[in-house]
């Protein structure tokens, strides 16, 4: 008989934390888990799901805009109320899901705030306290504002965005990152005037440079007033909105004002000082390849340690945890090329290394493949939107180390290029592979016409 109530014991019923408990359940073991907000984590409440749902709604006026140019006759209004609560619904019902599927493999759901008291205990606040032999930190990250700006306040992050009472007609998003921008192209699209406001030269830190100086024309297209290089001084409320003061002398008055200026991974009042895990200088729990803390019977997955922060990661990890702990089958999650996508409009889709990275990596230089043009969709429309795709190639190996697209469709498509990346296919084997003729993706295996150095500098 184990000294512990638990075999497991789990703080976070996110993506990760869900996929953990329920393998190590369904294995035999006993396994609980405590979440303080609602079953489904960021990802299912506050984050992916919903925010699909928003993009989606949002780019009807796009597809309208389209329609009129192959003869259809469009009369459409939106209602905000009615969406909230069909988006709603649904989320409770994927929460609900969430939920059974614990209950039917086993484990024992906490519903409350899970605090370390030691390395073994666990306090469920207001509730009870157990003891575990091994726990699993999956709490994610929350959104972080600058708490010293004067009027934050005022501001909304992107957790309250789903909740609007009701939609404004203006709004300023302050950040340059995927959640910005993809609020930014929600709000948009929904017929509200929005500015995107970024302290740095462009949106999409971190992304190849063609995508970003792209992506940056592209949603100005759509609407999107964008300001770079400045940021606010303060907020405040006036009788009339909100007025944004910005570092560059000039004044916003918008009636809503949204920060999306990055996450944190959630630690605080964990007690995971208490029970010795060791977190770095930003706050996460720091980790070994094979997500262990600094505490041999505490392991921590997903946002909270701040490796690569998307939902299937967090599920590979969760993954990776069982197998290492509870089947002895030791692994960790490869995190070379894993394809991500940002829902803006237009969305992007990227797998592997960007232009920059690859010349810094590949001994002998990189070729590089770019195209723009028009998609099919818009002939009809008289629009000067263009799509992006590009190829980033070892110079030497050949192989197609980068694939980057900005476009209708572009997280779908980058999905199955991501296998080939991947897989370490070379060019060579996708001019290969026969084109499906008419469509957007056959740009990928038709790319013949190396970027010239002048041409990449005039691009």
């Amino acid at each position: 008989m184990s000294q512990y109530d638990y075999d497991l014991f789990v703080i976070g019923a996110g993506s990760g934390g869900v996929r953990a408990s329920r393998l190590t359940a369904l294995g035999g073991k006993r396994v609980a888990i405590a979440e303080e907000h609602r079953v489904g984590g960021t990802c299912v409440i506050r984050g992916c799901v919903p925010k699909k749902f928003m993009v989606m709604a949002s780019d009807f006026t796009h597809q309208f805009e389209i329609a009129r140019g192959y003869g259809w006759d469009v009369q459409a209004t939106f209602d905000w109320k009615t969406f909230l609560e069909a988006k709603d619904v649904e989320i409770a019902r994927l929460s609900g899901l969430y939920a059974a599927n614990l209950g039917k493999a086993g484990v024992e759901l906490f519903h409350g705030r899970a605090v370390l008291k030691d390395a073994h205990t666990v306090e469920i606040v207001g509730k009870k306290t157990v003891t575990a032999e091994r726990i699993l930190i999956a709490t994610g990250g929350r959104p972080w504002v600058p708490e010293d700006l004067p009027g934050i306040e005022h501001a909304i992050t992107s957790e309250e965005a789903f909740h609007l009472p009701e939609l404004p007609k203006r709004i300023l998003i302050a950040g340059g990152g995927y959640i910005a921008v993809e609020f930014a192209g929600i709000f948009a699209g929904l017929g509200v005037e929005t500015t995107l406001i970024y302290r740095g030269p462009n949106i999409l830190r971190g992304f190849d440079d063609d995508v970003r100086a792209h992506l940056a024309g592209e949603i100005e297209k759509r609407g999107i007033k964008v300001i770079l290089g400045c940021q606010h001084e303060s907020l405040e409320k006036t009788a009339t909105g909100i007025l944004n003061k910005l570092e560059n002398g000039h004044q916003i008055e918008t009636d809503v004002v949204m920060f999306a200026t990055g996450r944190v991974p959630h630690v605080k009042g964990l007690g995971l000082e208490t029970a010795g895990v060791r977190l770095d200088d930003n706050g996460a729990v720091c980790v070994d390849e094979f997500s262990r803390t600094s505490v041999d019977n505490i392991w921590a997955i997903g946002d909270v340690t701040d490796r690569m922060n998307l939902t299937p990661v967090a599920i590979r990890e969760a993954v990776a945890f069982h197998e290492t702990v509870y089947r002895d089958t030791p692994q960790h999650f490869d995190y070379e090329a894993v394809a991500t996508a940002v829902f803006s409009q237009p969305p992007v889709g990227v797998v592997g290394l960007t232009e920059a990275e690859a010349r810094h990596s590949c001994a002998k230089g990189v070729d590089v493949y770019l195209t723009r043009f028009r998609p099919m969709k818009y002939a009809f429309t008289g629009s000067d939107e263009r799509m992006l795709m590009k190829l980033v190639v070892d110079a030497d190996t050949q192989r197609v180390v980068g694939v980057h697209i900005v476009g209708p469709e572009a997280p779908e498509m980058i999905q199955l290029a991501a296998i080939a990346v991947k897989a370490g296919l070379t060019k060579a084997q996708f001019d290969a592979t026969c084109a499906v003729h008419p469509t957007a993706a056959e740009e990928l295996v038709t790319l013949k016409e190396k970027q010239s150095p002048q041409n990449m500098a005039a691009g």
